[in-house]
């Protein structure tokens, strides 16, 4: 018997008893839905989180904090040695080193005033190496351009601004919200731009304050911070001018001296998130203390690997339970068509072609269910993924911006989902199709119909 007459009989033969097999396909289908949406919300969990570490950090940057050796109260501090050294090591891009100023300043362009923080002194070249976003502008080349941060305008007010803000601030009722001042709307590229930073001593058990001004050209601005709520009122400041502002505001013992300040931060940047696991592991293998997004996914990685295993093995369950009505189905085939076994038989079919054919009607069966069920789940996962966030934000009075991927199905569930359907139908199938070929000729003939 030809391949083909084989699928045109097996179609006969289903057809006989169209409701018993529709149903069987639909608790298929049932289970595979459920095992893909139950599965795909710890992939959607996953993705979010995952994106949300993303979004916090550059991907390609190793947090270096000192030598291994370091004690873990001590300051960690890499000399230029070390910094050549991280340079060297493959698929480093960039070494960005900087010095935070934990004094607050206040700033001026042209009548417009406020106090900013914190000021980041940094060496301009690594950080265009390091691609450094801007929204507007350009990397300072220059040692008194700057780079300020993207809310910057909004920390400059005119001293009138200031007063009707003060005023409204000290009429407001408890818990009313008062709108802030839009701040600076002109264009800040190449204004001039004067920090002053105070400093404060004691001496004689008096407090002492003392001044410094120092004046920038506005060069650049930077990218908008990826979530809604930070702000960034930062300026970058060229480390050619490193030594003059750290005598002024390093706050120490007499002795200290600028080339012994450590730095606040020391990154490293890859080529790509491909090599950011390669530096990471080269570096611990020098003796540096570092971290890196690859350690903190590889984290979230495992857990959800556990975490996505138990929901698909649950998933499976309700595949397996459906694998009953699969078996109950086959067996009823094969009794019903004992007769018609016996013919084929006694014809000359062989029993690879009789088991053939029932296997091809348990696959058909475990095919049609996953095909049905993959459809249902997109559907589902769509649906939440619109709706959920809806009514989170109306359940926290539209507060927040719920922006989380609550189911996520990726192409390698759907082949999981539909090998395990498929896989398990034909496994149900097996004993009923051996059952057939064992059939007698001669009692089956003896069969009334």
């Amino acid at each position: 018997m030809k391949l083909n007459d084989q699928i045109k009989f097996m179609f006969r033969n289903m057809k006989k008893n169209r409701l018993r097999v529709f149903m069987t396909i639909l608790a298929t289908t049932m289970a595979c839905a459920f095992l893909i949406v139950l599965a795909s919300v710890g992939f959607g969990i996953q993705k979010s989180i995952t994106e949300e570490i993303k979004s916090q950090q550059m991907i390609t940057e190793v947090t270096v904090y000192g030598k291994a050796e370091t004690e873990p109260d001590e300051s960690a501090f890499l000399n230029s040695e070390d910094l050549e050294e991280l340079a060297d090591v493959e698929n480093v891009t960039a070494v960005v080193r900087r010095n935070t100023i934990d004094i607050e300043a206040e700033v001026a362009v042209d009548d417009h005033t406020g106090s900013t923080w914190p000021i980041y002194i940094t060496n301009m070249e690594e950080e265009l190496k390091a691609n450094l976003s801007l929204s507007k502008g350009e990397i300072p080349k220059e040692e008194n351009e700057v780079i300020v941060g993207y809310h910057f305008a909004q920390a400059l007010l005119t001293e009138k601004e200031r007063e009707e803000y003060d005023k409204k601030q000290e009429a407001a009722t408890e818990g009313e919200m008062i709108e802030e001042p839009v701040g600076f709307e002109g264009d800040l590229i190449g204004k001039e731009l004067t920090v002053k930073v105070t400093k404060y001593t004691e001496e004689k058990n008096e407090e002492e304050s003392e001044e410094k001004s120092f004046t920038f050209k506005i060069s650049g601005i930077g990218k908008e911070p990826s979530r809604d709520w930070l702000t960034d009122q930062s300026i970058y400041i060229n480390d050619s001018l490193r030594e003059e502002i750290l005598e002024f505001t390093f706050v120490g013992e007499e002795e200290t001296k600028v080339e012994e300040i450590p730095y606040s931060q020391v990154l490293v940047y890859a080529k790509s998130l491909e090599n950011v696991e390669q530096v990471t592991n080269d570096l611990k293998d020098k003796g540096y203390n570092v971290f890196s997004i690859t350690e903190e996914l590889d984290s979230v990685n495992l857990f959800f690997t556990v975490f996505k295993a138990g929901l698909v093995f649950v998933g499976t369950i309700a595949i397996i339970i459906a694998s009953i009505g699969i078996f109950n189905t086959m067996t009823m085939a094969v009794t019903e068509r004992t007769q018609e076994i016996g013919i084929m038989k006694a014809l000359g079919a062989q029993p690879s072609t009789i088991r053939r054919i029932f296997l091809m009607e348990s696959a058909y069966i475990g095919i049609m269910g996953a095909l049905i069920g993959v459809a249902i789940s997109y559907a589902i996962s769509f649906a939440a993924n619109m709706l959920l966030p809806i009514i989170l934000n109306t359940a926290l009075g539209g507060e927040n911006n719920t922006e989380f991927v609550f189911s996520y199905i990726p192409l390698s569930l759907v082949l999981i989902a539909s090998a395990i359907s498929i896989g398990v139908a034909m496994i149900s199938g097996f004993r009923p199709a051996a059952k057939a070929t064992n059939i007698n000729v001669l009692s089956a003939l003896r069969r009334e119909m």
